[in-house]
């Protein structure tokens, strides 16, 4: 489990850097930033319910203060 939310990490920022290379060599009416935005906020919203998934399951327990 820790390993795929490492590959979700990574793929994050590796969509992140994808879309800085878009803007960076932007075509006009180009869509490849947007599809990087949009790519990237879909992997966050996915990474984030798996963290509160695994912790109501009981996958791992976060940790106690």
């Amino acid at each position: 489990m820790k390993l795929l939310v490492l590959v979700l990490l990574a793929c994050i920022i590796l969509t992140l850097f994808w879309g800085l290379n878009g803007l960076l060599r932007a075509e006009p009416g180009s869509q490849r930033v947007v599809r990087s935005l949009t790519l990237r906020v879909g992997l966050s919203i996915g990474l984030f319910c798996l963290l509160i998934l695994g912790a109501l399951f009981g996958w791992w327990r976060p940790h106690h203060l």
